[in-house]
């Protein structure tokens, strides 16, 4: 990620001092700058000039670089991004060293997918500067930046940084700073009712990949998805948000994501997670079942539009926000709220009144606003 977003800024004009403390991963990022960057030469999106003028704007600062893991050479900066590990303690830490260093008027950017931008600043002596900066992965390719503003955070930081961040040809939305924010959020049952359909052996990996692919027209089925970010990585961030959530049990993770994690069988990083990548393994077929797979994708959209409801009820974002964010961040083929106008507020208020009656669990709870639309006969957009 930090190398992405280094090359994403150097691409428009900035000079980029990019960090780290292992000397692998700056060598990692260095060669991973420049096949983006030739690629991008290929593609005819840059010059071969504008690309060795991004290339030689980025100084690599850190173990790599042979210098001791110091973070003096962002003293002069007017905005330091950070996208170390997902660790609140680590990320309040590290603010709380780089404001020391920083002129009053610098911007401190968290690229924190799913933790809390004000506990992030609670270390810093001016929090009014930390700002959320959350690019999607890869940055070079993915158009989407969550904008957080902190509990104190001035607002015409947030507004300068959405100015910036858009001028990099970037799409940005406002999300409000609350666990996952907008997208992480929202999408926490793509993954979760996939995985509760899967536990209850209604039907296996492959074929609910093949509904949400075939019939829903998702990009990616859920767990080709889940093996794509990382295991360890979607487990972590289901966990941040249903603790973020004081134990929502709507974003309760799964004992399926858990084992995997103890296992190792991380992805396709590791060669093996819901599916096997070793050389010579034969991936499962799927069931291609229409009926049955109309059914998985009208659960699973259900429950994803259900979210998207209450973002919009407890202000998270704009129901056009929340929108954008859906199909620009994590590629859906609609907006979930213009799909919920589209197939009908009480068509997918009795989905869900259905599937609580059948489980009579709270995971199923409908959001009070689908409640309040359909009795009104109310639209989204």
């Amino acid at each position: 990620m930090g190398s992405g977003i280094a090359q994403v800024v150097a691409a428009y004009g900035h000079p980029v001092v990019l960090h780290d403390t292992r000397a692998n991963a700056l060598d990692s990022a260095a060669r991973g700058i420049e096949q983006n960057l030739a690629r991008s030469v290929e593609k005819g999106r840059l010059t071969a000039g504008e690309a060795k003028a991004a290339r030689e704007r980025i100084t690599l600062e850190g173990a790599a670089a042979g210098d001791a893991p110091s973070l003096a050479s962002f003293g002069d900066c007017a905005m330091v991004i950070e996208a170390v590990v997902e660790d609140l303690g680590v990320k309040r830490d590290l603010f709380a060293r780089l404001e020391k260093l920083l002129g009053d008027d610098a911007i401190l950017a968290t690229n924190t997918s799913s933790l809390s931008v004000t506990g992030i600043a609670s270390g810093c002596k001016h929090p009014r500067r930390v700002v959320g900066v959350h690019f999607f992965n890869p940055p070079t390719v993915l158009p989407l930046v969550e904008i957080v503003p902190g509990l104190v955070t001035d607002a015409t930081v947030t507004a300068g940084v959405r100015d910036l961040v858009n001028r990099w040809g970037k799409t940005t939305v406002l999300a409000s700073d609350t666990p996952g924010f907008i997208v992480n959020r929202i999408a926490r049952p793509f993954y979760g009712e996939a995985l509760r359909i899967s536990e209850e052996s209604i039907a296996d990996f492959a074929t609910i990949d093949w509904a949400m692919r075939e019939l829903g027209g998702f990009r990616m089925g859920p767990f080709e998805l889940m093996d794509f970010i990382g295991n360890d990585i979607n487990y972590s961030v289901t966990r941040s948000v249903f603790e973020g959530t004081y134990f929502d049990t709507r974003y309760k993770p799964f004992l399926t994501q858990q084992r995997l994690v103890e296992a190792g069988f991380l992805g396709k990083k590791t060669g093996r997670g819901y599916y096997d990548y070793t050389p010579g393994a034969t991936m499962p077929q799927p069931v291609s079942d229409r009926v049955l797979g109309h059914a998985i994708v009208d659960r699973i959209l259900a429950m994803l539009i259900n979210e998207a409801a209450d973002a919009v009820l407890f202000k998270i974002a704009s129901a056009e926000d929340i929108d954008l964010a859906m199909t620009k961040g994590v590629n859906y083929p609609k907006g979930l709220l213009a799909w919920a106008d589209e197939l009908g507020i009480a068509t997918i208020l009795l989905k869900l009144e259905t599937l609580q009656a059948e489980y009579g669990e709270d995971r199923y709870r409908p959001s009070a606003l689908l409640r309040r639309m359909a009795a009104t006969g109310a639209t989204f957009l």
